[in-house]
């Protein structure tokens, strides 16, 4: 046991007088930074706290019933629309993809993005839709207003 230790307390010395041979630093991601936008709160800010303004907004919209644009401003799907953009192809990344907006800082931290099983991951402009999804919401709509009249339990 004391060999164990007297080499550790080595080895942990070497590590501590040459630091940067040991180890790399890892850089901060690189994240897309909109022109002409300021975004709600500063860039370190978001770092830290963007969960908790993302949860404090779902709190407010979903369990008290608030939607006005003036409570949203975290919202996550105004996060998308202004960060996530087309690349020069045209294409707009989704969250499976390295070019996504969420993705460099959420791989960085090692943290999985499960905000897009529920949430879209494109602007809601860039998501092309086929005619087939018309049908799904006159679909729903049917059943909402006979549900609201009484038809459906």
């Amino acid at each position: 046991m004391t060999r164990f230790l007297r080499l550790s307390l080595i080895l942990t010395g070497l590590i501590m007088l040459f630091p940067s041979q040991g180890m790399a630093e890892t850089p901060f991601p690189i994240i897309h930074e909109p022109e002409g936008k300021e975004c709600v709160e500063d860039e370190d800010d978001m770092r830290r706290n963007h969960m908790n303004y993302i949860r404090h907004q779902r709190d407010k919209t979903m369990r008290e019933g608030i939607r006005a644009e003036s409570e949203g401003s975290y919202s996550l799907s105004k996060c998308i629309d202004c960060h996530v953009e087309a690349n020069d192809k045209g294409v707009t990344p989704t969250h499976n993809d390295k070019e996504h907006f969420c993705v460099a800082c959420h791989e960085y931290a090692a943290v999985q993005i499960d905000c897009f099983q529920c949430h879209a991951d494109r602007p809601q402009k860039n998501i092309k839709r086929s005619s087939s999804d018309q049908a799904l919401k006159d679909q729903l709509q049917e059943m909402l207003a006979a549900k609201d009249m009484g038809d459906v339990q």
